[in-house]
């Protein structure tokens, strides 16, 4: 579809976005979120970051756009939808098998969204000769959920994660910054009401009020952020997640207009939908990294995933996975091996402990790892 040059440069940058595959494009001011600072310093204070002490070493510029990046005027703020044609919950009754998150069951969204980002940000300078822009997507410290909400392309739910009337919740963020003043978009206000269905579904009980969340006990920065063992009091609230958490998201009543996924990277590998746990248990690096490449999964390192599979073991109640955890016990990675004692434990078949490293213990024989 052509665009007129004669429409205003907003309309056509909207326009151009929708044609690159963008669902949504609206426009917000950098001063637009003047309480993120407040909220971010007592998120911080509480210690709710957990391990993320980069959340903390960059408030200054994660709380103030403008801090960031002084000569930006306008922030565009962009949605790109990854809504599956599975039920994303429904692995969760397989505790065989590992929940991967919807957004990780294909190709990495960083670089996915960022060359399409890039596209449209080269297609705007030509619009618009001598000005400047800065493209984002989750790797810089930018708080792109309150900016979205500014520029009225959402809202933070109670879950506080962005949704949508005309999107639901299932799709990514991309953000420019721009030194071009646009006319921004009014703000979009919380249409929750008194649903507390993601609130309910949380399998861990991370969000100590509606629209607060205490990371330490969120599934997805335990199975992804968090390095080392996984606190034993929490291993088991765990279940069958083996990267990341989709229960907040698949629970809530906006997605029955959740937007279709306009990017075929993003449509879900059979493979990845519901693997089995012996399988990903078996895997050594090499075959990690065979497996994961391209995908955000490949981040975590064998380690930490392997980790996770053992603790979905441990839960699953499965005897016939015993011998594919027991193989682990004597792993090279400590954690790992912690994490496959846990899981013998959990599956009535480990004998009296030795020795106990990090609440778990070890078979006779095996000793401290």
């Amino acid at each position: 579809m052509p665009i007129s040059t004669s429409e205003p440069l907003k309309a056509r940058l909207r326009n151009r976005a929708q044609q690159e595959g963008f669902a949504a494009c609206r426009v917000c001011s950098p001063d637009s979120i003047p309480k993120a600072p407040a909220r971010l310093a007592r998120f911080v204070a509480l210690g709710r970051h957990g391990q993320m002490g980069w959340m903390a070493d960059r408030m200054g510029w994660r709380a103030n756009p403008a801090a960031l990046w002084p000569e930006a005027r306008s922030i565009v703020m962009l949605a790109e939808p990854y809504t599956q044609a599975h039920d994303p919950l429904a692995v969760l009754k397989r505790p065989d098998r590992g929940a991967i998150s919807v957004y990780a069951q294909n190709r990495d969204y960083h670089d996915v969204l960022k060359k399409r980002l890039k596209r449209v940000g080269r297609w705007f300078l030509e619009q618009a000769p001598g000005e400047q822009i800065k493209v984002f997507v989750d790797t810089a410290p930018v708080m792109e959920k309150p900016l979205a909400q500014a520029a009225g392309l959402g809202w933070q739910g109670k879950h506080t994660n962005l949704l949508a009337r005309d999107l639901g919740n299932w799709f990514f963020l991309g953000v420019i910054f721009t030194t071009v003043a646009l006319p921004p978009d009014p703000p979009e206000h919380e249409h929750c009401g008194s649903c507390t269905a993601c609130l309910d579904a949380c399998p861990t009980g991370a969000f100590p009020a509606p629209f607060q969340l205490d990371a330490r006990r969120c599934v997805s920065y335990l199975t992804i952020e968090h390095k080392g063992p996984v606190p034993a009091d929490l291993r088991h609230l765990l279940g069958n997640r083996i990267y990341g958490c989709d229960d907040c998201l698949g629970v809530c009543p906006w997605n029955k207009f959740a937007a279709a996924a306009y990017e075929v990277k993003y449509k879900a590998r059979p493979d990845l939908i519901a693997p089995p746990l012996a399988e990903l248990c078996a895997l050594d690096d090499a075959a990690f990294r065979a497996r994961f490449s391209g995908s955000p999964i490949k981040r975590l390192g064998r380690g930490r995933f392997v980790r996770n599979v053992c603790y979905a073991i441990g839960n699953s109640g499965d005897q016939a996975l015993y011998p594919a955890v027991r193989a682990l016990v004597a792993d090279a990675d400590p954690v790992v091996a912690d994490a496959a004692c846990w899981a013998l434990d959990r599956l009535s078949r480990c004998p009296s402990a030795r020795g106990v490293q990090g609440g778990a213990s070890f078979p006779p024989g095996e000793g401290k790892v």
